[in-house]
């Protein structure tokens, strides 16, 4: 979880720094950073849920032999 939280953390970082930034093409690379961080914690948590349902029906496999 702790990389989930840091991706998370990472890009309301960059939507902060794109909210004060003065260019407007640094803005917009800040904004981009803000949604790459943003799918990547997506993804993160996908991958923790998928692996903890395959855990849980390993565990009910187990459970029933």
């Amino acid at each position: 979880m702790a990389t989930v939280e840091f991706y998370r953390e990472r890009a309301a970082q960059s939507e902060r720094e794109a909210n004060v930034a003065t260019l407007a093409n640094v803005r917009e690379r800040l904004l981009v950073a803000r949604d790459t961080w943003t799918e990547m914690a997506d993804k993160a948590e996908g991958v923790l849920k998928s692996r903890a349902a395959a855990e849980a029906e390993k565990q009910a496999l187990t459970a029933a032999s």
